[in-house]
């Protein structure tokens, strides 16, 4: 493994490589890093190049003045894909990693090999009512026990700080409740195949899931 620096769109963004072969993607959830996702990447590793970047706000990658989007996450990632010369590669992604699978595959179809979202949904309203309910409700010191490990690779890893995590937090909260909003239409212009997965019981409803895999 190798943990590295690049200049994406002005914004210093670690990344990590592990293994050999084709290239493949790997997309950390809201909140993650590279480490919430080395489980994965490891098994993947066996097989593939998984190259592993921490977007902005995440990580060891700082944050950026102004909201987080979808839009700009892509951006970022398409550009950071341009910046390490990968021509096409399988994306992999968690939750808000997911997401950007899909964005990807929709706005750069010559990147993309395959896609496996994992926990995603393609509009805010695929949200259960028990989901939107504790994003609504959630504080800073709430994630701090619902998702510790990730929270506490936050202050190791941030050069931001631990102090400035309530910003992040109170960034994310705002994009899960107002994002995506993809149509069903606008998903079926994926071409690339696709391999859906999620829980049973996910942020998301089963109904969301199935019209996404339709």
């Amino acid at each position: 493994m190798t943990g590295n620096y690049i200049d994406v769109n002005g914004l210093k963004t670690y990344y990590e490589i592990h293994g050999e072969g084709e290239p493949l993607l790997m997309m950390h959830g809201g909140f993650g890093s590279a480490d919430s996702v080395s489980k994965l990447t490891t098994a993947l590793a066996t097989r593939f190049r998984v190259i592993v970047p921490e977007r902005r706000g995440h990580g060891h990658t700082a944050d950026v003045a102004g909201p987080i989007t979808y839009d700009l996450m892509t951006d970022d990632t398409i550009a950071f894909m341009s910046a390490l010369g990968i021509q096409k590669a399988h994306l992999v992604g968690y939750s808000d990693g997911g997401i950007l699978c899909l964005l990807i595959a929709m706005r750069r179809p010559d990147l993309v090999n395959r896609i496996i979202p994992i926990a995603a949904n393609f509009h805010h309203d695929g949200l259960s009512a028990q989901g939107q309910a504790f994003i609504k409700a959630a504080t800073p010191e709430i994630m701090r026990m619902v998702i510790g490990e990730e929270v506490e690779g936050y202050d190791k890893y941030s050069p931001d700080g631990p102090e400035h995590f309530p910003v992040v937090f109170e960034k994310l909260k705002h994009l899960f409740l107002t994002q995506p909003t993809l149509t069903a239409e606008q998903i079926s212009a994926i071409k690339a195949p696709a391999l859906i997965i999620a829980a049973d019981r996910d942020l998301m409803t089963i109904d969301h899931t199935v019209e996404l895999f339709k």
